[in-house]
């Protein structure tokens, strides 16, 4: 007869293995390997969260694409006879209206060349490249606590100082477009230095004060553009300055055909800088502690006060550059207070979408320069109402600030923590 204490190590078929993990309690199961645990931090991470973030935009814009659609109205009045054509409508108006914003912003595949196929593509980078620089700016204050509301004033102070260099100071070429980037990038960070300066001395709010900034900025500009000793054109009456001398002008960095101009390059380098300057140089280290705990850093002996002037700088410089790119490179006929063209406060959400890393800000740029180009193909093609594109845009912003309800919708785990352990018998039934 055999012992009842004694138990059979090995599992017979059909049982639970009742082997154990170092660690592990009786009866239940190993916890995730190293991998499971990356592969969980991946699914929950904040680029999976922007990902699905913009995914969930795109269903709902999809959703009001189709309730707006006559041909979807028309077939939804008889639905129960025939539903199979309201899904037919609502397939093709959606589709419809997203090959139109792929075709608007990507590649037109219905031209024959593909020099005019690509053009699309590089309406896109134009119209990112101010978006980048800007999101940038708001990123690198992001990361020291600071929210830089006051882009459309930094961009306009800009834009004023940079078109002035350009269509007043005649210069040679090269030094001219020097000498104009330069002087409208220093106009840019003295006016974020201003909120910086008054954050540091006497805890004004940067929020508050930024949103003053922008109404100063904007009525100084509109003032300038109606003085002939300053702004306006030559012999003009309309609120509107001279063209830009072609000595200041961003060159065409593919030739006459395309618009795209080398402020795309200069964005390009201004990632490479913000990327470099945040993560690898002292005061990027020093940006980086105050923003996650100012008082901490205070005690380590940052000149936090210091810190947060220096931030707005930077950050009032960086937006301040999609301002001359704006004047520069896109609208050089002369521009008007209107040369901000809402960039300012588009800039905060691409810096959100992009969780305040350069690469991200670079791909949210993008993306929202896509959306600028594709939005009026889609309008013109399908005569879908451009404020969609707005729409999905702020509902971008919206699944953003919103983690936990993209992780409910898609049943994502919290990034740094592991599953709830479950026992054997459990996992049997």
């Amino acid at each position: 007869m055999t012992d009842p204490k004694v138990t059979n190590s090995e599992p017979t078929p059909g049982s639970l293995d009742t082997t154990l993990e170092p660690g592990q309690k009786p009866n239940e199961i190993a916890p995730p390997s190293r991998a499971q645990q990356v592969l969980r931090d991946i699914l929950g991470g904040s680029a999976m969260i922007s990902v699905l973030a913009v995914l969930l935009a795109f269903v709902a814009g999809g959703v009001l694409i189709a309730f707006t659609d006559s041909d979807v109205q028309e077939a939804a009045g008889y639905f129960f006879a025939r539903p199979g054509d309201t899904f037919q409508a609502i397939w093709s108006s959606v589709s419809g209206a997203y090959i139109a914003l792929f075709q608007g912003s990507i590649y037109n595949f219905r031209v024959d060349t593909f020099v005019g196929g690509i053009r699309p593509l590089t309406e896109t980078l134009k119209f990112a490249t101010p978006l980048i620089t800007a999101g940038l700016g708001v990123a690198l204050a992001f990361r020291v606590g600071l929210f830089n509301i006051g882009g459309r004033g930094q961009m306009l102070v800009a834009a004023g100082a940079a078109g002035y260099v350009g269509f007043a100071w005649p210069l040679p070429y090269g030094i001219h477009l020097i000498v104009a980037v330069l002087v409208g990038v220093l106009a840019g960070a003295i006016w974020g230095g201003i909120v910086g300066l008054l954050k540091a001395r006497t805890g004004a709010h940067e929020v508050i004060v930024t949103i003053m900034l922008n109404y100063v900025a904007f009525y100084l500009i509109s003032y300038l553009l109606t003085q002939q000793w300053a702004l306006q054109a030559p012999g003009s009456t309309n609120p509107k300055s001279a063209a830009m001398l072609p000595t200041a002008v961003f060159p065409k960095i593919l030739g006459d055909q395309f618009n795209l101009h080398l402020g795309f390059i200069v964005a390009i380098a201004a990632t490479v800088w913000f990327w470099y300057f945040i993560n690898r140089s002292s005061m990027g280290f020093r940006f980086r502690a105050v923003g996650e705990n100012p008082h901490a850093a205070r005690v380590a002996g940052i000149n936090v006060s210091g810190v947060y002037v220096w931030a707005m700088v930077f950050s009032g410089a960086l937006v301040g550059l999609a301002g001359v790119s704006q004047v520069l490179g896109t609208v050089t006929t002369g521009f008007t207070a209107g040369i901000d063209a809402g960039i300012g406060f588009d800039a905060i959400t691409v810096a959100l979408l992009g969780r305040s890393k350069p690469v991200g800000v670079f791909v949210a740029g993008i993306l929202f320069g896509a959306l600028k180009a594709g939005g009026y193909s889609m309008q013109a093609a399908q005569g879908v109402p451009i404020d969609i594109v707005l729409v999905v845009q702020s509902l971008i912003v919206l699944f953003i600030a919103a983690p936990p309800l993209v992780r409910a919708i898609f049943r994502l785990p919290v990034p740094g923590t592991a599953p709830k352990a479950r026992t054997k018998v459990e996992v049997a039934k």
